[in-house]
């Protein structure tokens, strides 16, 4: 039965609070990033750990809680887990050494693992006309790329008065106010005929996602001839191979693989995969760029980033009415399209370009991804009955946290290894004083400003547009994948309903001939 109207929408402001609450804490280390590094002095290994672990945690454990929450309710684990993501904040907040905050990231990670598909499900179980199902998510991706762009804001306002761990530190009152309101307002749901969660599965998926993405992090940092990329890479394959195999086998597997088969499905969660990949590198790249190059407090950085939050919110809000008119494959792809060329337009970055080029490039990109994320998550929830919602938008969401992790891993650390070997130094420098500074930019101008007057400045100044240099390269690269997946998933989506209907009740084999609305 359907909610009550108000509880409907309740579930929803909640749900969007939370989402909102995670995205602001998956975007506000950027924002950190130069206070932490000053204070705590992490190697490069340890500063890509400390902002990437947070991402492979949640992706690693997302299938699993997805699934876990069918079973047990998804208000109970939504309750439970933010009760230990507010814990965990403030363990992060008052980390004392890089490997601590690394450990800390991870428990924050895993506790928002339990988080962002209960949201998801949640909408999906209470709204169940096709109309406002695609509405609510539309509104929810909206709250959620907002909270993307209020991460840079809040960390710049409170980074301006207090030390790095304050950015984390605001979540444990946020936290708090969704356990107690949740508890009154969110009603509970289930799958009524679940069975048990396969053990075996869950170790198998999370050492293939860590596994993977720790072998392609290593590589571009160390390069391919250190033994633990082989490692990694084998430890991660296999395990992902064997998952797969024994998904295909189980009554009720983790993930069920057989969605895949169908390119509508299998283009949605590529769209999401490949958008977040490119959208949290350039957002890693930008906290720096706004602070580092241009010289901006972090306050004045995270309004700076503030209209690509609106540009994508208001492109989510406008994806439902869009959808109506030129049909799911077209807005998706137009999404694409447009984010690609948002992101060719940042390519042409500089050390003296205005703002005003800036906020055009933010606004067509987000604009793009908010037609993205809106279209394509509603596509994968609508594909399954709503008693799976848990495992769909874990499949969802894995994608986007797994893209995400790979883009700050891969991309992040082309970056990085980039600005290390085009970084040309006046040999004057002393040979321990140069290896800081191809660190990283940071590093560069904290060990600048002890140099000679002279000195200082050729150094500093080859140091931001050498970054700035390796910021083009970067941001390009993932231009031309967004813009190639533009092109590819207008003929994927091609003859998906513009209203999805409600799947058939799950029974025994819930999805034996795939998803009914996309058949």
């Amino acid at each position: 039965m359907a909610s009550p109207s108000p509880r409907k929408w309740g579930t929803l402001a909640i749900a969007c609070l939370a989402v909102s609450l995670l995205a602001v804490d998956l975007t506000v280390l950027h924002q950190a990033a130069p206070k932490l590094v000053e204070a705590m002095r992490p190697s490069a290994p340890q500063f890509l750990w400390i902002v990437d672990v947070y991402g492979f945690a949640l992706a690693g454990l997302l299938v699993t809680m997805g699934n876990l929450g069918d079973r047990i309710g998804r208000k109970r684990l939504l309750l439970v887990g933010m009760t230990a993501f507010g814990t965990a904040s403030a363990l992060t907040a008052y980390a004392p050494t890089p490997e601590s905050l690394i450990a800390a990231r991870a428990l924050l990670g895993a506790a928002g693992a339990t988080i962002m598909p209960s949201t998801l499900s949640m909408i999906r179980n209470v709204f169940t006309d096709p109309r406002e199902r695609t509405t609510a998510i539309g509104i929810w991706s909206s709250v959620s790329a907002l909270g993307f762009a209020l991460g840079p804001m809040v960390g710049g306002a409170l980074l301006n008065s207090f030390w790095w761990g304050s950015v984390f530190l605001v979540n444990v009152p946020v936290a708090a106010l969704i356990v107690i309101v949740g508890s009154v307002v969110l009603p509970e749901s289930r799958d009524p005929g679940p069975g048990r969660i396969d053990l075996v599965s869950v170790p198998l998926s999370a050492a293939g996602v860590v596994g993977v993405v720790y072998a392609l992090k290593t590589a571009v940092h160390d390069g391919l001839a250190e033994p633990g990329v082989w490692v990694a890479a084998a430890v991660g394959i296999v395990s992902l191979v064997l998952f797969t195999r024994r998904q295909t086998r189980l009554a009720e597997p983790l993930i069920d693989v057989r969605l895949f088969r169908h390119r509508a499905f299998s283009a949605a969660v590529g769209a999401n995969v490949v958008c977040i990949f490119s959208m949290l590198a350039a957002s890693l790249a930008f906290a720096q760029y706004f602070q580092l190059v241009l010289g901006w407090s972090p306050l004045m950085s995270g309004l700076a980033g503030l209209p690509g939050g609106l540009g994508a919110a208001v492109g989510g809000a406008l994806a439902g009415p869009l959808v109506t008119v030129l049909g799911r494959a077209r807005v998706v792809s137009l999404g694409l399209a447009l984010t690609a060329a948002g992101f060719f337009l940042y390519g042409r970055l500089d050390v003296d370009t205005v703002y005003a080029y800036m906020v055009t490039a933010m606004i067509v990109a987000s604009v793009g991804t908010g037609f993205t994320f809106a279209v394509t998550n509603d596509t994968i929830l609508a594909s399954v009955p709503k008693e799976r919602a848990g495992a769909a938008s874990a499949i969802a969401e894995t994608g986007q946290e797994m893209g995400g992790a790979l883009g700050i891993a891969v991309l992040g650390s082309v970056l990085t290894g980039a600005y290390r070997a085009d970084l040309r130094l006046p040999v004057e420098v002393p040979a321990e004083a140069a290896a800081q500074i191809r660190e990283s930019l940071g590093g560069a101008l904290e060990v600048a400003a002890a140099l000679p007057a002279r000195l200082a400045e050729t150094v500093a100044e080859a140091a931001r547009q050498t970054f700035v240099d390796s910021m083009q390269t970067t941001v390009t690269t993932g231009a031309v994948l967004l813009a190639l997946l533009a092109a590819a998933t207008l003929p994927a989506l091609r003859g998906v309903p513009k209203v999805i209907s409600e799947p058939a009740p799950a029974d025994g084999d819930r999805t034996q001939d795939g998803p009914a609305a996309l058949r």
